[in-house]
């Protein structure tokens, strides 16, 4: 009988044998994004005469030739890289969201990846090796410290926003503007932080395109944003010794003079003045300047606007000063006048914690109105203690109460010069408006008698009997709390155990 060599090839395979050795066809790579199909093309060609379909039992030789010529419009191409090339996977995603399409991508389903935004946002949401991810945030923060560079980017700044009227211009450009302003003389000596922040609001700018034009400041307070003015009256900005150290407004650096010795102002100069004047005798507008360059650009705010300004916040804060008296208890029946009286004497202060704001036994320096804020009132009390084996007589101080918001000390004191009967400490930050003993007389005596009948001694009526019992209980108190805090010490240490100390400090 004859052998026969088999092949392995030949071989059927037998079952629960392991198959890995053996030869298996590639699938095709499904896990790219099916394309983006437009609908529009796909339409137009379905649409084509001759084509096989209800009409046509076959397609005509010039249908399939247009067909297959066409047919692949109708898949959106993605749009062509443009600038260095971008390896990172997650920006090649975001490219891929950004097809133009029209059905836009009605097809696919949105992955995270076409949700994130196109630009990496600091501090970087993904830890990522490759440098350019970086470099745009290291080139973003670096700035200059050098002055003058910091100077002239903002005055570029200042130049951008007032390009806008002041009803477009947000908030926060508002803001931006207030935070430039303040870091010049003129601006941070001449007003107040509350005026200045209105008053950027109301600037503007204005372009005066040829040279050789008179500016006439008498109504307005300008400063040059670009190009160069000569005065033509001196002195050409009001009030100059009053407004730094030096006398000079603005910026030093920006100033120059001309070869023939006439002073030239620069950018980031003042001329002008906030007070309304008229033409002097010889018929000469003062605080006027001339144009050297063409196209040149001031910032101008108006008397007007400032008068109107000081004039709103002084009624705002006169209107908070009368609503602090009606708050108080004892000025809410009192008549009109008297309280708008007695508001124009009030003063804003503000006082941090554990502040002496007046003591027992002596006059108290002002009448206070309390906004915000909470004062602890203190009373002096006798008592007797061991020291060294002997007892004697000590004065200590006794919490008898609080004064909150809307509630006022002092009135008597100051009104008929006698020393307060309590002492009276900040227990937090407060905020609140005082009367001082001398503006007192510019009341007339109506208004006096009103305050001397509305009023009683801050906290005046207690007597000895009831400090006393005040303070025995207050002692009694704190001696209980720290009879309480023995015990559990001393039931924690029993077994050795000392919170905070070896195994126990975990």
């Amino acid at each position: 009988m004859a052998l026969v060599k088999l092949e392995n090839t030949l071989r059927r395979p037998a079952w629960g044998r392991d198959h890995t050795n053996s030869k298996k066809n590639n699938l095709p790579n499904l896990t790219e994004k099916p394309p983006t199909i437009d609908y529009e093309k796909l339409k137009w060609l379905n649409n084509l005469e001759g084509l096989k379909g209800r009409d046509y039992t076959e397609s005509t030789e010039d249908a399939h030739e247009v067909f297959m010529k066409s047919y692949h419009h109708m898949f959106v191409k993605p749009e062509k890289k443009t600038g260095f090339p971008v390896h990172a996977a997650k920006r090649l995603e975001q490219q891929k969201s950004t097809l133009s399409t029209v059905t836009h991508r009605a097809t696919g389903k949105t992955t995270e990846a076409d949700k994130m935004l196109t630009r990496k946002l600091y501090p970087v949401d993904k830890i990522t090796y490759d440098i350019r991810d970086y470099l745009p945030l290291l080139h973003k923060q670096r700035q200059s410290e050098h002055p003058e560079a910091i100077y002239r980017s903002n005055m570029r700044t200042l130049r951008k926003l007032l390009k806008k009227l002041p009803f477009e211009r947000t908030a926060s450009e508002n803001d931006k503007m207030f935070s430039i302003l303040k870091t010049m003389d003129f601006f941070r000596d001449k007003f107040p932080p509350a005026v200045l922040k209105e008053l950027c609001v109301v600037a503007v700018c204005e372009q005066w395109k040829d040279p050789g034009f008179s500016v006439y400041g008498n109504t307005s307070v300008y400063m040059v944003l670009r190009g160069s003015v000569s005065p033509t009256s001196h002195p050409y900005l009001d009030e100059m010794e009053n407004v730094n150290e030096n006398g000079q407004p603005g910026s030093p650096k920006s100033r120059k003079t001309e070869s023939d010795g006439a002073l030239l102002l620069g950018v980031g100069d003042m001329f002008g003045t906030l007070r309304k004047r008229d033409k002097d005798d010889k018929g000469n507008k003062p605080f006027s300047v001339i144009t050297n360059e063409p196209n040149c650009e001031f910032m101008k705010i108006s008397s007007a606007d400032y008068n109107r300004i000081i004039d709103q916040i002084k009624q705002r804060e006169h209107t908070e000063k009368v609503n602090l008296l009606l708050s108080c208890g004892q000025y809410k029946l009192w008549p009109r006048q008297p309280l708008l009286q007695v508001a124009e004497l009030i003063e804003w202060i503000s006082c941090p914690p554990n502040t002496i704001v007046a003591s027992e036994g002596y006059k108290a320096p002002y009448i206070g109105f309390i906004k915000s804020g909470e004062c602890h009132v203190l009373r002096q009390v006798e008592v007797m203690s061991d020291k060294n084996g002997r007892r004697e007589k000590r004065t200590k101080q006794v919490v008898m109460g609080k004064l909150n918001d809307s509630e006022s000390f002092a009135e008597l004191s100051i009104l008929l010069d006698e020393p307060i009967t309590c002492s009276i400490v900040t227990a937090s930050t407060v905020q609140m408006g005082i009367i001082k003993p001398e503006r007192i007389e510019e009341l007339d005596e109506v208004t006096i008698q009103l305050f001397k009948q509305s009023n009683v001694r801050t906290f005046g009526e207690l007597s000895k009997d009831n400090i006393q019992d005040e303070y025995m209980h207050q002692e009694l108190k704190r001696e209980w709390n720290e009879f309480k805090h023995g015990v559990v010490v001393e039931v924690i240490n029993y077994r050795g155990i000392r919170p905070g100390y070896g195994k126990w400090s975990k």
